[in-house]
């Protein structure tokens, strides 16, 4: 896809900060890390990333505001426009040298996310999409939806909350309901390789609460660009508000909600 000039500067903007990155996944033992809570930690090099893509994304285009996990947000002289990052999606599979972790970002234009980028530097694949002109992995490959209608062959993805956060219980409620409907659940630890999964057929459907608004911009643009219906855990939400998302292919969509919008 011959995609725009923003576009193009946050796919670059995402490989190099991939780069450094791969980096230091390979001295992931020396990495200086630091506990910001219980299973939630941040490094050295999550912090260099988001250095990385602030001087390419800001440098590119100063005038546009900045939301991202570490560092924080800051406005623009633009108001309409603003960059939403996560410069390390599964912090800690990348401190354990589990090779599933990526780079988020997203482009919000009047409240509207417009363009979306999630890389996965281990394994070199690049997810993008822009409102309205589909979802692509890499150079050449359009994204779409799984074409499955049964449940029972179905996987589906998700998070379990940790240090015993207010969700577990709605969330092991969950998996007791969804288990014997479908043929499994994954949780890989990186909300935005799951929606991208989700876009690229691998996953049928994903779920999950209480996530921040960096850890869902881009992979919820993605998803929806590749067919995929995406809703609030309750109907009706807005995920991107409430940090609660669900969604599926629209074949499976309706069984998978009511399973897991079941009182």
């Amino acid at each position: 896809m011959q995609g725009s000039a923003n576009l193009n500067i946050m796919i670059k903007a995402a490989r190099k900060a991939g780069r450094s990155l791969v980096k230091d996944f390979r001295e992931v033992e020396n990495l200086q890390v630091s506990m910001k809570g219980a299973g939630d930690f941040v490094s050295r090099a999550d912090i260099a990333s988001e250095k990385i893509l602030k001087e390419e994304l800001l440098g590119a285009r100063p005038t546009y505001g900045w939301l991202a996990e570490e560092g924080g947000s800051q406005d623009g002289a633009d108001p309409t426009r603003r960059w939403i990052v996560d410069p390390l999606d599964g912090t800690t599979n990348f401190l354990h040298g589990l090779p599933h972790w990526g780079v988020s970002i997203a482009l919000e234009h009047k409240g509207q996310i417009v363009s979306a980028v999630v890389y996965d530097p281990a394994k070199d694949e690049m997810f993008y999409a822009e409102k309205g002109s589909g979802a692509w992995l890499n150079d050449s490959r359009r994204l779409r939806v799984s074409g499955r209608s049964r449940m029972i062959e179905a996987i589906f993805a998700t998070g379990i909350p940790y240090a015993a956060k207010n969700t577990l219980p709605a969330t092991l409620k969950d998996f007791a309901k969804l288990m014997p409907e479908c043929a499994g659940v994954r949780r890989w630890g990186a909300a935005s390789l799951d929606l991208a999964y989700v876009a690229a057929g691998r996953f049928d459907g994903y779920w999950e609460r209480e996530l921040k608004l960096w850890d869902i911009a881009a992979g919820y643009l993605i998803a929806l660009e590749a067919g995929a219906l995406v809703d609030g855990v309750r109907e009706g939400q807005d995920p991107l508000e409430s940090g609660s998302l669900l969604c599926a292919n629209n074949s499976i969509y309706d069984s998978f909600a009511k399973i897991i919008r079941e009182v």
